[in-house]
């Protein structure tokens, strides 16, 4: 609890940082990037705390810790390999039978943590990218992201023998260059044309192309490419996307300009004294994450992992070492197969505690895209922990009842089941009963009277609270707080007064472990709890527990 007493510390010290970054980039030096980078890395750290095989809370945010030079524990980097060694073991190394990037993401991230590409629990990750026509088939982000992962490692293609066209760096680099936009930049549907060029993709596509300026022809295209930017880039030194300017489009640039070796404040990139570097730093937070659009909305923790990434390529540029991208200079190693043990987590825990494994990978719902506990909710989903109503939807905002979290909540720690004929409301052939009477078993719920268990009545934020704290015991973590920790936890929220005294304790115990969010500003204890809210505390907790 240490930790909390020192937050409103932080908090002073990283607005100083934030207001100072926030200047012209010229003021910025080397030591302010540096510790802007500490902070992100710091926040990253905290919310991404077992990172999944995913494009949010996975490979991105393992990307720019490994690739800041931050101090991450060993087991940071040898849980995540071994959850890809899961994840690509249970679903046969296909990883997706069209979006061939996510062969090319998870390679860059083995990449960053000097894990081969080539051999992920018998798995070739690469050998997928030999097929020219699978890997296109989804349009540019195809072979610029393939490019990217080949030659963070410097890999040679592999032989693909059921490719139908065997590819080479040369057609991918030819295939970027086919799908130029008459204006010099490119987007993700048009193949050449008078399209309008899109900040992102022309970015990336930058990125792709920057180790081949030697080519007359990929000089020529990133010269109009790198004018089109200047020209798109608005006032305030930013850039739209889809009519929206926001963070994640500027990190684009930054990265391309990066991996190109152009300083951010070349004069084509600055605009009324504003340079990328000063619009990035407009949507940065005081705890070292940044926002996706000025006023907050879209997906905050994807544009956090990318803003972090983004200002690690300046202070890389800024410190003269490799982008980063260009991974030769990799420190970090993975202890080799960390395999996947069933009996990991904490001492003290109850040894009936299981970790789960993946089941259902790639596991996810229309309804959760973009939504701030996407990571959450598939890597639950994936685990068989918890389900949507169909292939499509989740129901996030939805509420949850108490049958519905008993059987979660069973499942998550692995429990053996149990049925239990204490309650008169749990008829024997209900679908839930066992997992109630596993839940009540176990210690982890109780009944709303001697009787009753109320299996369809919903779930408040604190009744989750006790019952996540419960199951926390049983995974061998330390509950048990003195008075005046949980009032140094509590205090912090202006509505604490309002918790029932029998659910202090959880409340602090939940937030104190970062199971709850202490960036609420209300705990609101008597609001239904919704469905996303407790995949991310079960998320939480099953990270914080290691058993993900």
């Amino acid at each position: 609890m240490a930790q909390l007493r020192k937050r409103s510390i932080s908090l002073l010290l990283a607005v100083i940082l934030m207001l100072s970054l926030c200047v012209p980039a010229m003021a910025a030096t080397e030591k302010d990037i540096t510790a802007a980078v500490t902070k992100s890395a710091e926040y990253m750290l905290s919310s991404v705390k077992t990172p999944q095989v995913g494009s949010i809370g996975g490979e991105w945010a393992v990307i720019g810790l490994a690739r800041s030079g931050y101090s991450v524990p060993q087991e940071y980097w040898d849980s995540y390999y071994a959850t890809v060694e899961d994840y690509v073991e249970s679903c046969k190394g296909v990883l997706h039978k069209k979006k061939y990037t996510e062969y090319s993401r998870v390679t860059v991230a083995l990449s960053a943590i000097g894990a081969d590409p080539t051999d992920v629990a018998g798995y070739d990750l690469l050998k997928p990218l030999g097929d020219f026509e699978m890997t296109i088939w989804q349009g540019i982000n195809g072979p610029i992201w393939a490019l990217i992962a080949l030659d963070s490692g410097n890999y040679e293609i592999p032989v693909n023998a059921e490719a139908t066209t065997q590819a080479t760096r040369q057609m991918y680099i030819d295939e970027i260059l086919r799908r130029q936009l008459d204006d010099g930049g490119w987007n993700l549907t048009d193949e050449g044309g008078s399209g309008r060029a899109d900040p992102d993709i022309t970015g990336m596509a930058l990125q792709a192309l920057a180790k081949y300026q030697d080519q007359a022809a990929v000089k020529t295209a990133t010269d109009k490419a790198l004018k089109c930017l200047s020209k798109m880039q608005d006032s305030n030194g930013g850039f739209a996307s889809w009519g929206t300017a926001n963070s994640e489009s500027v990190v684009q640039v930054i990265v391309a300009l990066c991996e190109l070796g152009i300083d951010i404040e070349d004069s084509r990139f600055v605009k009324n004294s504003n340079t990328l570097l000063d619009n990035l730093m407009t949507y940065r937070n005081a705890d070292g994450s940044f926002r996706h659009t000025a006023d907050g909305s879209g997906s905050n923790q994807m544009a956090a992992e990318q803003g972090f990434y983004g200002i690690v390529a300046v202070m890389r540029a800024m410190q003269g070492k490799n982008s980063l991208y260009r991974m030769s200079d990799c420190g970090i190693r993975v202890s080799g197969n960390a395999g996947v043990d069933n009996t990991i987590g904490l001492p003290g825990k109850h040894a009936d505690v299981k970790k789960t494994t993946i089941t259902a990978p790639g596991t996810t719902f229309a309804d959760i895209s973009a939504h701030a506990n996407q990571p959450a909710v598939e890597a639950l989903a994936s685990r068989g922990i918890i389900s949507g109503y169909n292939a499509e939807s989740f129901g996030p905002n939805d509420t949850m009842t108490r049958a519905q979290f008993a059987t979660i909540v069973v499942r998550a720690l692995g429990l053996p089941l149990a049925k239990t004929d204490n309650f008169t409301d749990v008829k024997a052939d209900a679908w839930y009963a066992s997992f109630v009477g596993t839940a009540y078993t176990y210690g982890i719920v109780n009944g709303t009277s001697a009787t009753n268990f109320n299996p369809d009545g919903t779930i408040t934020r604190q009744e989750a609270a006790v019952m996540v704290a419960r199951a926390a015991k049983l995974c061998g973590m330390d509950t048990d707080l003195e008075t005046y920790e949980i009032l140094n936890v509590l205090a912090q929220f202006g509505d604490y007064v309002t918790i029932g005294e029998w659910a202090r304790e959880s409340m602090a115990f939940c937030y104190g472990e970062d199971i709850l969010d202490q960036s609420d500003l209300d705990v609101e204890p008597k609001r239904a709890i919704l469905r996303c809210e407790i995949a991310q505390m079960l998320y939480n907790l099953l990270g914080s527990a290691k058993l993900l």
